[in-house]
C-alpha cells in the first residue's frame, strides 16, 4: 500500500502514520515528492487491508494499493522522475546526461590517473574503474582489490570526479562503500539477492546493471530488493542482453530505456561498451541511447586498449572518447538535454 499525505501535512502527522504502519507489522518507506510525501508500507500482502484504516488519520489524503509486483520502484509510488544526487556537483536523473567513463579494470596508478584527467577534460562527470572484477574465467585478471580502490580514491582527489566501482560479494561491500561514491552491481550479480540486500542496507547510491538474460520485470524486482532494505538511490543500467546474435558481444536493448522510463521513476543509463563489445560501435549506440531517453552513459576508456588487462576491444582511446563527447553534446541538445 502507499499512503499519500496531504500537501500541507506536518511532521507530527507523518510521524504518527509511520508509527501506525510499524504497529501493524509493516515497514514504512518515505518517498519525498515535489508537492507532497508518499509513504510506502511494505510487508505481507495477505493482511494489507488493515492498512486501509490509516486513511482516517490526520494529514492523510488517501491509501492506495500498489498493483505492480515491484512496489517502491513503481511509478504508482512516485510519479515524477527521481534524481539521485552523487555529489555536490553531480546528480543523475535530471536534465543533464551524466557520462561515466574510465577503464574496465584499475591496473596501476599512472593508468587510472591519466585516464581520469582525460575523461574529465572531455566532459565525463564520473570516473569508472574496476577494483574487484568478477570474470567468467577463474584464470583471468581479478582486479587489484583494495589497492585498486585506493588508486581510484587518489584519482578522485586529483580530479574531483566521483567514482563508481563494482561490488562482487556482501563480505567486501562495506570496504568498497568506504571508497566509492556509487556501488555498481554487475550483470552476473543482478540476482544475487544477498548482495542486493546488503547494498540496500548501505546508504551509498547503487548502479544496478541488467542481467544478461533478465526480463524488465525481473530487473525491476532486483531494484526492489535494494530499495526494500531502505536504499532508495538506485540507478538502472541497460548493458545488453544475451541473444542468438554473434556479431556483437551482447544485444543492446535500446527499447528497454523508454520502457523503463514509463514503468519506474528511477533514472536509467546505458552501457554501450558492454552492450556491443566492440569500440567501433560504442559511439553510435551512445548517441542512440541518449536519443531514446537515457539519463546517462557508462563508457570504457583506456589509454592503451591493446594492452588492457580486461575488455580492451570495447574500450575507446581518450582521443576517440573526446570526439564522441563533442558529437554527443549536439545530439543531447536536440532532445532538450545537456552534458
Amino acid at each position: 500500500m502507499i499512503i499519500v499525505m496531504k500537501a500541507g501535512a506536518v511532521k507530527k502527522d507523518k510521524d504518527e502514520v509511520l508509527k501506525r504502519i510499524r504497529e501493524l507489522g509493516y515497514k514504512p518507506h518515505v518517498i519525498h515528492g515535489t508537492t507532497r510525501d508518499v509513504i510506502g508500507a511494505i510487508g505481507d500482502e495477505r493482511g494489507k487491508l488493515v492498512l486501509q484504516g490509516i486513511e482516517s488519520m490526520h494529514g492523510v489524503e488517501s491509501v492506495v494499493p500498489i498493483l505492480k509486483p515491484y512496489k517502491l520502484a513503481s511509478k504508482e509510488v512516485k510519479k515524477e522522475p527521481s534524481v539521485i544526487r552523487i555529489s555536490d556537483t553531480v546528480a543523475i536523473g535530471g536534465r543533464q546526461v551524466v557520462v561515466m567513463a574510465g577503464p574496465c579494470s584499475v591496473e596501476n596508478e599512472r593508468q587510472i590517473i591519466d585516464t581520469a584527467h582525460a575523461v574529465k577534460a572531455a566532459g565525463a562527470r564520473v570516473l569508472r574503474g574496476g577494483a574487484f572484477k568478477p570474470r567468467t574465467s577463474p584464470y583471468s585478471f581479478q582486479g587489484l582489490e583494495e589497492e585498486g580502490l585506493k588508486l581510484l580514491a587518489k584519482a578522485r582527489a586529483e580530479t574531483g570526479l566521483p567514482i563508481v566501482t563494482e561490488v562482487v560479494n556482501p563480505e567486501t561491500a562495506d570496504l568498497v562503500a568506504e571508497y566509492a561514491d556509487i556501488l555498481q552491481i554487475g550483470a552476473r550479480n543482478a540476482q544475487n539477492f544477498a548482495l542486493l540486500k546488503k547494498v540496500g542496507q548501505l546508504r551509498t547510491p547503487v548502479l544496478l546493471k541488467r542481467g544478461m538474460s533478465m526480463t524488465i520485470q525481473e530487473f525491476l524486482m532486483s531494484a526492489e530488493y535494494v530499495m526494500s532494505e531502505g536504499n532508495q538511490a538506485v540507478i538502472l543500467c541497460e548493458r545488453g542482453i544475451r541473444t542468438f546474435e554473434t556479431a556483437t558481444r551482447n544485444t543492446l536493448d535500446l527499447s528497454a530505456i523508454p520502457v523503463l522510463k514509463e514503468k519506474t521513476h528511477l533514472p536509467v543509463i546505458a552501457d554501450p561498451s558492454h552492450g556491443t563489445g566492440d569500440y567501433h560501435y560504442v559511439a553510435p549506440m551512445a548517441f542512440a541511447a541518449v536519443a531514446a531517453g537515457a539519463d546517462g552513459l557508462m563508457i570504457e576508456v583506456h589509454p592503451d586498449p591493446e594492452r588492457a588487462s580486461s575488455d580492451g576491444p570495447q574500450s575507446l582511446k581518450p582521443a576517440k572518447f573526446a570526439a564522441m563527447m563533442a558529437r554527443l553534446r549536439l545530439i543531447a541538445g536536440t532532445v532538450e538535454r545537456e552534458l
